[in-house]
Parts: structure tokens; sequence; C-alpha cells
């Protein structure tokens, strides 16, 4: 079988290195290299990254929208594509080129959380599970058929650390899905269209931190955070970037809310129903660092209190 895969980000390696490992893989498409870090330095994402590093052809495409990419598709002659977390929606002109078609490695338990960013909205809606769906691509946004789902529970994950997961869970389910696909006996189960919910992309203000929300809120906030849309604060003056934290709820001593607790070695903020329990912080200009380096540095604060940026 003839496989063309497009993808960008860390998530979309793991299906991809397990389909090189088939051997069918005759083309990767991935988004031009980016800028990224302090000095903005132009850097390849993690696919062309992995293709480059699996030495398989690879094409960066601004737009599949071009006379180009449906050129290119044409020259390469694939009997399916495989897309996973690409960042953009495919032609429907191009939907049919392939005799397979299109699939695609989503990261939720479709219909829930169709969109960008379907893992940090898991996180923050506290759901109990996340996962991921094998899906046949529509013209509209992850809404076709899906033929495989695997779950996982979300529990105290970060949205890194469920992403990692899922794209295993993904690849594994997409590598046995494939001679199903090749030989039609793939089961596609249409999606029930009344459990729609769209993971529009995360915000700042989605991650923000604030005293008046309940401590697993914020929790779940922090979990959900990312270099984009970091969870930050200001505490006892410092505007920080919360980076890992645990909620706190029961128990004697807690602050207040809005207000600071802390020792030499805890850092405790008061939410609305217990406390959020910081464990890792990036202050502002400076690197992260375990919360008791920060309060080493923090010294004698004038003020015990917290409040959102």
């Amino acid at each position: 079988m003839r496989i063309v895969y497009l993808g960008t980000p860390s998530f979309a390696v793991a299906p991809l290195a397990a389909l090189a490992q088939r051997g069918e893989v005759v083309g990767v498409i991935t988004k031009p290299d980016a800028a990224s870090g302090r000095g903005k330095r132009l850097r390849p994402c993690a696919v062309a990254q992995k293709a480059e590093e699996l030495e398989l052809p690879l094409f960066k495409l601004d737009s599949m929208r071009t006379p180009e990419a449906a050129r290119l598709l044409a020259e390469l002659a694939p009997d399916l594509c495989v897309t996973a977390a690409f960042g953009e929606l495919v032609p429907e002109g191009l939907l049919g080129l392939p005799p397979l078609g299109f699939i695609n490695v989503h990261a939720s338990l479709l219909p829930r959380w169709r969109g960008a960013a379907p893992v940090q909205r898991a996180i923050l809606a506290g759901d109990e599970e996340a996962g991921v769906s094998i899906m046949r691509l529509a013209p509209e946004l992850d809404a076709g058929p899906y033929c495989r789902q695997s779950a996982t529970p979300v529990a105290d994950k970060s949205a890194d650390e469920l992403l990692s997961e899922l794209s295993t869970l993904g690849a594994d389910d997409l590598i046995e899905s494939l001679p199903e696909i090749a030989s039609g006996r793939a089961v596609w189960t249409e999606q029930d269209t009344a459990l729609v919910t769209y993971a529009r992309k995360v915000a700042k203000a989605d991650v923000a931190l604030r005293p008046a929300l309940a401590a697993d809120e914020c929790a779940r906030r922090v979990r959900a955070s990312s270099d984009s849309a970091p969870a930050r604060a200001v505490v006892c003056g410092r505007s920080l970037r919360v980076v890992q934290a645990r909620t706190v709820v029961g128990g004697e001593g807690l602050p207040a809310q809005g207000t600071v607790a802390l020792t030499r070695k805890r850092l405790l903020l008061g939410c609305a129903d217990g406390a959020l329990e910081l464990l890792a912080v990036k202050p502002d200009g400076g690197k992260q660092m375990p919360v008791g380096a920060f309060l080493a540095g923090l010294h004698q604060p004038d003020e015990l209190t917290w409040w959102e940026v």
C-alpha cells in the first residue's frame, strides 16, 4: 500500500514512525519551518524532523488548497492518505483522490471534542477519559465516521503527558486498522450529531488562575496550559507561570481565598474551596524551577496575597 502522511506536531510522530516500519510511506507532507524559541529562529516541526531521521521523502507546503498540492498528490499516487494534527482542513476536491481516501488519527473520543484542542478541552472540562479515534476525513471539521477508538483515564495527567500517551495509542490503532481499511472490512460508525462538542483553541483567558475559582479548576488549568497559553498569576507581587501544581482540600492551615501560605518548601494559594499547591513555576524573565528554589529567592514578601495577571 502506498501511503502519504500529513502531520505537524509531536502528537503526529508516533503514527508516522509506526507507518514507516511497514515500509509503505511514499511521502510526508508538513507545514514550512516556523519561528520559535527566544531567538525566533526557523525550526522544522516535529514531523519534519522525524521524516528526515527516517529518510522519508519530505514536502513542506503552506496550504493544501493550491495547484501545487494537487499536483504533488497526483505524482505520489497514494492508495491512502493518513493525517494526524496536520493543522489544516484538506479540501473536499482532494479527499477522493486516493482510492482508499483520507483517514485521520484524532485525539478524542468522537463525537466529543471535534477541533483543534481536544486533549486540553477534555482536561479543562474535567472529563474522566480522553481518547483517540481512527476516522475517515469529511469536508466538515472532524465529522467523518470512525472505525476504531481507544480510551485512557485523564486522572492528573498534563496535556503533554496525555498527548504522548494518545499518540502511542493512535499509532497502534492505526496499524491495526490498515488491513481492514485496505480490504474493505472496516466497520465505520457514524457520529451522533446530538453529542458533538467542539474543542476550540485554548486562549490565555481559558487557563488564567483566579482566587475565585475552585482549587480543582485551577489545577486543571495548570495541566491544560502550554507555552502559547500559560497558566499565570501574580504571587506575593511576583508575576509567574505555574508549570506544575496540585489540589489541597481540607485540613488545617489552608490559606483563605486570595491569600498565600508559605514555608521553606511549600507554597499554597488560597482558592474558593481549598488551596492550590505550587510545585514548579517560571517567574517572568526567569527559568523554570521547583517551588523550593523560587521560595529561596523570595525572601520576606510584603504581601501574602495572589491575584490574576
